[in-house]
């Protein structure tokens, strides 16, 4: 009876992920003829073709495609494994990392690590970076789940799993000096057209019939809440970053922007083993 060489599988995975022979030689480091030998072998074992070659680009058959499928499974599952043995598994029950994108509000990612920061035996792991590489971390089981506020790509190859943890409104907010002032009269701190409500507050001038003069665009909602408090500006915020200014009332709130919201998002991948602090800190946002 033939086995499966993984050895091979592994290789075959790497070249079909990027699609390239050379590239993944590269990366690998061996040499190019070494690695198509190592191909060659996982089809003469398996009695199929699993690359059609497209120029210099190699593609996937539709075998070439099953396999693709089984070989994201049996290598991410090997990460988790592996992630998991590390850590211990009553460890890695209360111990969880999470990744964040660089402009979340620190308000809401403080809110969801509430119920951990409570728990004497849990250990929270907090990570910024770009969406990509957090997706990427997460798909190696490096980390466990990831916050973000902006939508995700659906990969063909990876089944995301994506949960809405919370919708929270955005209004316009300023000092109380302005609480009364012309909008129209005054300038404008305001998130980046990276984010989805920077095009709702667009509309919105549009339909109010006026261009705001622009002090400052910001991406990092955290710097943008202490521009939006130290400037005499008006500002776009969600609610919840700016809580606790409006709760002391260096900000007011002027006006909100009815339908507009801030959506935060978790996103997880499939897994065997899953920390039970994970299931209790999204559990509070079923």
């Amino acid at each position: 009876m033939s086995r499966l060489n993984y050895h091979h599988l592994y290789y075959f995975w790497q070249v079909a992920v990027t699609g390239n022979l050379t590239r993944t030689a590269e990366q690998l480091h061996i040499s190019q003829s070494a690695l198509s030998t190592q191909i060659r072998n996982l089809e003469d074992n398996l009695e199929c073709q699993l690359f059609d070659r497209e120029g210099r680009k190699l593609v996937l058959t539709e075998a070439g495609q099953r396999a693709m499928q089984f070989a994201e499974d049996i290598f991410h599952r090997g990460a988790e494994l592996e992630s998991l043995l590390r850590l211990g598994v009553s460890s890695a029950n209360k111990r969880l990392r999470i990744g964040t994108t660089s402009h979340m509000s620190r308000n809401f990612i403080e809110e969801f690590i509430g119920p951990a920061m409570q728990d004497a035996e849990a250990s929270v792991s907090l990570v910024s970076d770009n969406q990509n590489k957090l997706v990427d971390d997460l798909t190696r089981h490096e980390l466990d789940v990831v916050l973000t506020n902006a939508n995700v790509e659906i990969s063909d190859n990876q089944a995301w799993q994506i949960q809405l943890l919370s919708r929270q409104p955005v209004a316009i907010v300023c000092p109380p000096a302005l609480a009364t002032a012309d909008l129209k009269a005054h300038s404008w701190v305001l998130p980046s057209r990276k984010h989805a409500i920077r095009g709702e507050f667009d509309a919105f001038c549009l339909r109010r019939g006026f261009s705001p003069t622009l002090k400052a665009e910001v991406d990092d909602m955290a710097m943008l809440r202490l521009m939006a408090r130290d400037s005499q500006a008006f500002a776009v915020l969600p609610r919840v970053v700016a809580k606790d200014e409006l709760a002391t009332g260096r900000l007011v709130e002027r006006e909100a922007l009815t339908g507009v919201y801030e959506r935060f998002y978790a996103i997880t991948v499939e897994r065997i083993f899953k920390p039970e602090l994970l299931d209790v800190l999204l559990a509070g946002y079923d």
